[in-house]
């Protein structure tokens, strides 16, 4: 054996250790699912192979509108995500190439609101969206969304590092601002929209509080939301909440694995010298 492979060896037991404690959680989570109830509560609890079935599911599906919240959670992800892509990068890049008085200023006060918790800022919106009379709509997600303080910092922070002499060439070549914004800008900042994409996207899908709070139609519910009303007052069935949770793991599972990649590259594209 390589000696240097020789002294990683207990690193790389250590580590695989952790992997598998971390994981822990999760295995338990889908083991839980097809587990029901009875043998669930027992202490300990009873895992025979026998003992798996379908029957959290059938009752989840019975007892809660999981279609209708999952389409609810999945295209209001999807619309925050896309507005995010575009709205932070058009931002990220007027404030990175564009010299105008109080640029500085202004990306500064952007930065400082990253500071304030968002805890603070539930009620004053609430308030807002009350006088627009859009409580109990997706509009009350969708809005107060359409552009986030980090998304463009990330842009911002990365369309700085793009050559100029890109933008200055499709001026000369009489490009407007913002076909010189989609054709040369976006397609350069892919990688990092990418990245954004993810992040935004991974916390619209898991974001629980802020729907809670200004939906109240149950056909209106995000997943999230629906299966927490699953719950009774004085019983709880942990099988089936473990299996709407599966249910809501799933598309968080397939997206860190198909664009692990982008995840550990959002890590330090933030980081970028500018």
């Amino acid at each position: 054996m390589n000696r240097a492979l020789l002294w990683k060896l207990p690193l790389l037991v250590f580590l695989s250790f952790l992997a598998l404690v971390s994981l822990f959680p999760m295995l338990w989570l889908f083991v839980s699912a097809f587990i029901p109830q009875d043998y669930l509560v027992r202490i300990p609890p009873i895992l025979r192979l026998d003992a798996f079935s379908l029957e959290n599911f059938g009752i989840l599906l019975e007892r809660g509108n999981i279609p209708r919240w999952f389409f609810n959670s999945l295209y209001l992800a999807l619309l925050v995500t896309g507005f995010n892509l575009f709205f932070d990068t058009l931002a990220g890049y007027v404030l990175a190439k564009k010299d105008f008085p109080g640029r500085a200023l202004i990306f500064s006060l952007i930065l400082a609101t990253m500071m304030i918790p968002p805890q603070v800022t539930l009620v004053p919106t609430f308030i807002i969206l009350t006088g627009m009379r859009l409580i109990d709509t997706h509009w009350a997600i969708l809005l107060p969304q359409i552009a986030g303080v980090f998304g463009i910092f990330l842009m911002k922070q990365y369309i700085q590092s793009l050559p100029t002499e890109l933008l200055d060439a499709a001026r000369v070549d009489g490009a407007s601002e913002m076909r010189t914004f989609f054709t040369i800008v976006m397609p350069l900042a892919k990688p990092a929209m990418a990245v954004l994409g993810i992040f935004v996207f991974v916390a619209n899908w898991n974001a629980f509080l802020w729907p809670l709070i200004v939906l109240n139609s149950p056909d209106l519910f995000t997943l999230q939301v629906g299966l927490s009303t699953l719950q009774d007052q004085y019983i709880t069935d942990y099988g089936v909440l473990m299996a709407g949770a599966a249910v809501a793991a799933v598309p968080m599972i397939l997206v860190f694995f198909l664009f692990q990649r982008y995840l550990i590259q959002g890590l330090t594209l933030g980081a970028l010298k500018g």
